[in-house]
């Protein structure tokens, strides 16, 4: 039997200033193991040596949540099944809500806040390594209060509140091991008030309603990173549909979009549409859902929140855009099953993404590959400091800056000229195959594209991936870039899809920070 506990709204209060409990059920504090240590409060990334946690591994997230919109107040009990990757005497997650208790294996564990975001639980007694152990967190808070830096991944909407966020979310609405290197399927069950609806990722297993209020189960049956599940709540007109491969389809739009309604509706209602051509560059579609949705957020950025993007409507303030379409779609093949391991490795999301509108371009007769590359490269001079940016390691701070994604995008063009098209395609289908649901960096694409093709690609990767420069001439001609340094060409022209795919440069732009 599954028994449930739902906080009434009329103890949140009494929750949030919940005093945090240090000994066990019987006061004393937990007798240590022989050689039993706590887990590092990272996971070692070397942007972010705050994210995620050490000492263990999740397996699966049970959410069960309660929102009210009118006060931005949500409270949760949240079930995390793990295993443990050493002798634990101590463990974290990461939250930026009020733990008001938590259980380990069913026994009370003592916890504390620190920091800026992290909850240290002390089991009973410590950890085994390599046990299955399960940790129940009861919580609640008010997300919108909660900023890390002076930022949030949570917004208010005048109807409820959207978390989506990069390169952290999931600490404003639920206790994890914040980083993509470890990740676990999902079930999030979210009961709001009756006309109100719950958006989250996967396929959509149960809806049902109850003295007022409405229960939505959501269910992510394939490996996400934390980032990546997504919650939105608020008034929403959906569409449904099937694709000629059964997956479910459903978009979200919120009801008070304004004028940016009609081109939100034009451009993400071709998800299939653009799901199916993607297959036939990157091959089968990872996941068993699709979508997207587009609440009335005053953000101007999209991500790739898995199996149901999330964009900002001032991605359709110039009317429909397909092209962030495609980009966030993209990112379900690299980004969403195949992710970073290290936050630095952030090209092999980005560069593909973008390429990825290159192609649609050629497909859609706008522009080809090779011109939006001439353009590319053409259009910037050599003292601009956009080539100053490495994309295979460009620091936190240009994580997200235009040469990620557009010298990002030349460096594959460069790999496409330098092993011709019939490598180039197999591998840009064969390493989300290879590398299905797991985690990659940079160097282990390079290693991958040699072995494929059969030539030394350290040079050139390092040539358009990590010198601060343009890269000449040489480099340029070899890429087979019609404007390299020298040539007597006339000014470059910009291709028709270029104006739209530049309107995506602020995709995953932090908002608000």
């Amino acid at each position: 039997m599954h028994r449930r506990i739902i906080v009434p709204s009329a103890l949140a209060a009494a929750l949030l200033l919940a005093v945090p409990i240090t000994a066990d059920a019987a006061g004393r504090g937990p007798s240590p193991r022989a050689g039993a240590t706590p887990g590092a409060p990272g996971i070692g990334d070397s942007y972010y040596p705050a994210s995620g946690n050490g000492g263990y591994d999740v397996s699966h997230y049970d959410l069960r949540l309660t929102y009210q919109p009118a006060t931005d107040l949500l409270e949760g009990t949240a079930t995390i099944l793990a295993t443990t990757t050493q002798d634990l005497s101590r463990f974290n997650l990461d939250l930026g809500l009020r733990a008001g208790e938590v259980r380990v294996n069913g026994r009370v564990a003592a916890f504390a806040a620190s920091g800026e975001h992290e909850l240290e639980i002390t089991p009973a007694a410590p950890l085994k390594k390599d046990t299955p152990i399960s940790v129940v967190v009861r919580y609640a808070g008010k997300p919108s209060e909660f900023k890390v830096g002076g930022w949030s991944a949570w917004q208010r909407t005048p109807d409820g509140g959207v978390a989506a966020q990069e390169p952290d979310a999931a600490a404003w609405w639920f206790p994890s091991n914040d980083h993509p290197r470890d990740k676990a399927t999902f079930d999030v069950s979210v009961r709001v008030p009756d006309g109100t609806q719950a958006i989250s990722n996967g396929v959509l297993v149960s809806q049902s309603s109850k003295l007022g209020w409405t229960r939505y189960n959501w269910r992510s049956d394939k490996p996400q990173a934390t980032y990546l599940a997504t919650l939105a709540i608020g008034r929403f007109d959906i569409t449904t549909d099937v694709t000629a491969n059964g997956l479910p389809v459903l978009n979200a739009y919120s009801k008070d979009l304004g004028a940016n309604a009609g081109a939100a509706r034009a451009s993400v209602e071709r998800s299939t549409e653009v799901a199916e051509w993607l297959e036939s560059v990157f091959g089968p579609y990872p996941f068993s859902a699709l979508g997207g949705y587009v609440p009335n957020v005053p953000s101007g950025f999209a991500l790739e929140t898995q199996t149901r993007p999330f964009y900002s409507p001032r991605q359709f303030a110039n009317g429909s855009n397909v092209s962030v379409v495609v980009h966030e779609l993209a990112h379900q093949w690299y980004g969403d099953s195949v992710s970073v391991a290290d936050w630095k490795d952030i090209w092999i999301n980005e560069g593909f993404a973008r390429y990825s509108q290159w192609l649609w371009s050629e497909k859609e007769d706008e522009g080809t590959a090779r011109e939006l590359a001439d353009y590319t490269y053409a259009s910037r001079p050599a003292d601009d400091p956009f080539w100053t940016v490495k994309p295979g390691d460009p620091g936190a701070d240009d994580q997200f800056h235009a040469a990620v994604y557009d010298r990002g995008a030349l460096a594959l063009q460069a790999l496409r000229d330098e092993i011709g098209d019939a490598d180039f395609f197999a591998i840009l289908k064969g390493w989300p195959k290879e590398h299905a649901y797991g985690n990659a960096h940079v160097s282990d694409f390079v290693r991958y594209a040699e072995r494929v093709s059969g030539k030394p690609l350290a040079g050139l990767f390092d040539t358009w991936l990590y010198q601060p420069v343009k890269p000449g001439a040489r480099a340029a001609a070899a890429a087979g870039l019609a404007a390299a340094p020298g040539a007597k060409t006339a000014k470059p022209v910009a291709p028709k899809s270029w104006r739209k795919i530049a309107a995506t440069n602020s995709v995953h732009a932090r908002d608000g920070r």
